[in-house]
């Protein structure tokens, strides 16, 4: 993934001070779908995090990230199939409607 981050020292202007410390920061806002200012603040100041985050979006850097991981997909162990994976007896389906009783 480095050739493709943005902030490496051969890069002009600034430079990103660590770009995996950044990423790690990005997924956790991704996982837990909370707001930027709900940041930690190991991961630094939530704006600058956000603004970086923004360069990377408008520069493209995270689609020619996710390209350049796509082109060698193996999806051998992708697929599940109804005779792999079982569905508890009782997880089939839900029985009846609504309860009209109040």
């Amino acid at each position: 993934m480095e050739p493709f981050c943005l902030g490496k020292v051969t890069d002009r202007g600034r430079s990103g001070k660590d770009n995996r410390l950044f990423l790690e920061a990005v997924l956790w806002i991704a996982r837990t779908g909370s707001p930027w200012r709900d940041l930690p603040a190991h991961f630094g100041k939530w704006n600058t995090v956000f603004k970086r985050y923004r360069d990377w979006v408008k520069a493209g850097v995270f689609e020619t990230i996710f390209a350049s991981v796509n082109e060698d997909v193996d999806l051998e162990y992708a697929m599940i199939d109804g005779t792999i994976v079982k569905v508890h007896r009782h997880g089939q389906g839900a029985k009846g409607g609504l309860s009209n009783s109040l």
